[in-house]
């Protein structure tokens, strides 16, 4: 049984694909899992490979819901993007430009607003 988030976040992932492929991405995967890590949509663009990840709030929302992509979290989206990587390996997927991105999906009770951070961050290797 799904509870009430699981339905917002579905929805809210729900629209995010058909914007990103009203944006011209074709969408490899959505909600990719590797144990204990998961990717909410891989999508392949003209430009590359785009991690995103699908923050959805119903509205009023107490905070931005792109503020909840912290530090923490990108670690977590890169360690989820380099074992996708690894798994389709064949693919050279890993060859292309990747991109990692944030979508917001904001669901009032007759408006949905989306808003799309592409390269919203750039992983620091040290």
């Amino acid at each position: 049984m799904n509870t009430q988030r699981q339905q917002v976040g579905k929805q809210g992932e729900d629209e995010a694909c058909l914007y990103l492929i009203r944006q011209g991405h074709t969408v490899l995967e959505r909600n990719w899992r590797s144990g204990h890590l998961e990717l909410d949509i891989v999508s392949l663009a003209p430009d590359g490979l785009h991690f995103v990840e699908v923050k959805t709030r119903r509205a009023p929302a107490a905070a931005d819901p792109e503020e909840n992509v912290d530090g923490r979290k990108r670690a977590h989206l890169v360690r989820a993007a380099q074992a996708f990587l690894q798994s389709r390996q064949r693919e050279r997927l890993d060859e292309m430009d990747i991109w990692f991105d944030v979508l917001t999906v904001l669901i009032d009770k007759e408006k949905t607003t989306i808003n799309y951070y592409p390269n919203a961050f750039i992983p620091i290797y040290a």
